[in-house]
């Protein structure tokens, strides 16, 4: 098994930033005008990895924070960077990889284009990802705007074969609540397909990480690092430890 990533977020609205509430756009706080020097913040430790979604780009379906996202490429310093939010077609995959991006999340297209996201996965061997994004179950999609009937799990299913390296799960009612991660939904996942699953959403203590580090191979932290209520470097520490 591969060892448990503790994975720091970064989300990008107008250049910025920040953190929303459930998904939404009209609850968003903003924690930093600079991504750059936030990158290199989180970075300063010993990071396996660095989250960024541009937020911007999820609603508008193509890449919008180019600028953002090449400086925190830039701050990460070799530290792989992974980015969701607005990529669903191949040349903005493509695109994204230039910037020197390790990883992309497909998420829309996963719903939408599942064909898309195997030749991705193909072409780009081990630097695809599926973005996950359920209410009650049920995918969502286009920045989280959009529901569908389709569940987290027999998305999942459909993928189980396609090369991805990974599985990022959101539960969107637990995003930036701090009401703890919807853990139950994302073992699931993790024991109905072999793909690594990364939890998102809701991670708010110490506590919080070692039970992700029980059950899925990484977790996501967000508002929890910017409020100051999880300590990056005892985070590390405590999933280190796990």
């Amino acid at each position: 098994m591969p060892a448990f990533e503790l994975i720091p977020a970064i989300d990008l609205l107008g250049g910025r930033c920040v953190r929303l509430s459930q998904g939404r756009y009209d609850a968003a706080t903003v924690y930093g005008d600079d991504p750059g020097e936030m990158a290199a913040r989180f970075c300063a430790h010993a990071l396996r990895r660095l989250h960024v979604v541009d937020l911007d780009g999820a609603k508008a379906g193509q890449p919008v924070n180019r600028g953002a996202i090449v400086a925190i490429v830039a701050a990460a310093k070799g530290i792989p960077v992974q980015l969701g939010g607005g990529l669903r077609t191949e040349s903005s995959v493509e695109e994204a990889l230039g910037l020197g991006v390790d990883r992309v999340i497909l998420g829309t297209a996963a719903l939408r284009d599942p064909a898309l996201v195997r030749e991705c996965a193909r072409r780009f061997a081990g630097r695809i990802a599926v973005g996950i994004d359920a209410r009650d179950g049920r995918v969502a999609a286009e920045g989280w705007t959009q529901g569908s009937d389709v569940d987290a799990t027999e998305l999942a299913l459909r993928f189980a074969d396609a090369g991805v390296a990974a599985i990022v799960h959101t539960d969107i009612a637990r995003d930036g609540m701090l009401q703890g991660p919807n853990l139950e939904a994302s073992a699931r996942l993790a024991t109905a397909v072999s793909i690594p699953v990364i939890v998102s959403g809701g991670v708010s203590s110490l506590d919080d990480v070692r039970r992700a580090a029980a059950c899925v191979a990484g977790a996501i932290v967000g508002r929890a690092l910017y409020t100051g209520a999880i300590d990056l470097a005892a985070a590390l520490e405590a999933a280190a430890c796990s």
